[in-house]
């Protein structure tokens, strides 16, 4: 049910403007927004405190929420802020570059009350089946051949005893290492795994050919699922048609959400960490004298630089007041993880994040992530196994060269260019 409000006094009127599309005039799908976004943050603190007005794709405005107390109420209250978009997706034109990110699908991440609760109980029944001991053998598995495509450099000539060599990490490792590995996990045949991963990396740039993103992973989705029907195993999507209760669309749906979480941000999970870990002195030492561990960058990551920096959208059926300010009815609420994370009322600069897990990167409340131990577990193993094999990697460029892709929901970089001394080629991994 949903609860409403009272009515508005003269004062509160005068003292809670309401957000409108006409003064939603703040670009986050801007270029420079992408490049800088936490000086963003800052400046939005200081005009407009703890919600923002915002646009996510041109006339396309949104309220973000950049206070951590007040997203912890929004998060913990979806009868006053539930997930359903639908009433706000029928004013959308159809080609809107965001819609495919937040449209409503018949799955848990887009669902309120008990079709919510029915899907998100499957989806974590599925996850559970899921070995935990035995993933980090998958990830070797797979990551071991990556990194020997280009540990071994291209000598330097004139008797040079170590040859240095190159590598643009996400293109080479990051980035396909994840995408097997998921599709390991949920059972997907590598020709569908490619077009899957081409229409999730379209959907999260919210560009041009999102729209067509979308539409080619639904498509490889549903020709995935009839042969999981004709040939079940041992992966999550068997498992979800061993449900028995949910129709085809739904087990699609329920892909989408479970490939959307667990492809390109945790990719950029992992390529944000080695940044850290690369560019920052508090690591490279750490790493060293092992004081810091490769868990303790990812807690930092999550803190201030979440590959989902701004995501958690709700829809209020109603205009509702909030720390101040109306909120209009059907416009997306949208938490910024890394603007409430960096709240300087719970954080300063001398604020030690080490083993500290009250970061909003996962979410909170009924909608928090499900795989959370597997997406940590699967970026902890990718990183040490390449810095296992390149203790000496550094990055290639000036960390300020880097290209951020553009775009309202994520921080994820273009390209991860680096260099190290090459190095013998491991192994291959045996049963």
């Amino acid at each position: 049910m949903t609860t409403s409000h009272p009515p508005r006094t003269a004062q509160q009127t005068a003292a809670a403007p309401l957000f409108t599309g006409e003064e939603s005039s703040r670009s986050m799908y801007s270029a420079a927004f992408a490049a800088d976004p936490h000086s963003t943050y800052e400046r939005w603190r200081t005009e407009y405190g703890s919600l923002v007005p915002v646009e996510l794709a041109p006339g396309v405005p949104a309220t973000l929420v950049i206070g951590y107390a007040t997203a912890l109420r929004i998060l913990n209250d979806p009868d006053r802020f539930p997930a359903d978009p639908r009433r706000w997706q029928a004013s959308v034109p159809s080609g809107c570059p965001v819609l495919p990110m937040m449209e409503w699908r018949p799955n848990a991440l887009r669902s309120t009350g008990y079709e919510h609760k029915r899907y998100r109980q499957v989806n974590v029944t599925a996850l559970d089946t899921v070995d935990l001991h035995g993933l980090h053998a998958v990830v070797e598995q797979f990551a071991v051949p990556l990194i020997n495509t280009f540990c071994r450099g291209t000598s330097g000539g004139r008797g040079e005893r170590y040859a240095v060599a190159h590598a643009e990490l996400l293109g080479q490792y990051i980035r396909p290492l994840v995408y097997r590995v998921l599709a390991f996990v949920l059972g997907l045949d590598p020709d569908t795994n490619e077009l899957v991963s081409s229409g999730m990396a379209a959907m999260f740039d919210a560009a041009e050919d999102a729209n067509a993103g979308s539409a080619l992973l639904v498509e490889a989705l549903d020709e995935h699922i009839r042969r999981k029907q004709a040939r079940p195993g041992a992966d999550v999507t068997s498992q979800l048609i061993r449900a028995g209760d949910l129709s085809t669309d739904e087990l699609i749906h329920q892909l989408v959400t479970l490939h959307a979480a667990g492809s390109e941000p945790l990719a950029h999970l992992i390529s944000n960490t080695l940044l850290l870990m690369m560019t920052d002195e508090r690591f490279a030492g750490g790493l060293l004298s092992g004081s810091l561990s490769t868990r303790d960058a990812l807690d930092d990551v999550l803190f201030t630089n979440p590959p989902m920096a701004n995501y958690c959208i709700s829809y209020p059926p109603q205009s509702i007041l909030i720390d101040g300010v109306w909120l209009p009815a059907h416009q997306p609420v949208v938490i910024s993880m890394a603007g409430c994370n960096n709240d300087p009322a719970i954080r300063s600069d001398l604020y030690d994040r080490s083993g500290n897990r009250s970061h909003l990167a996962w979410g909170a409340g009924p909608h928090q992530c499900p795989a959370r131990q597997l997406s940590y577990q699967v970026a902890a193993d990718a990183i040490d196994y390449l810095l296992d094999v390149l203790p000496e990697i550094d990055i290639a460029v000036a960390p300020g060269d880097l290209v951020w892709r553009r775009g309202p929901f994520h921080r994820a970089l273009e390209s991860l260019p680096v260099r190290f001394p090459e190095s013998v080629p491991l192994p291959l991994f045996t049963e």
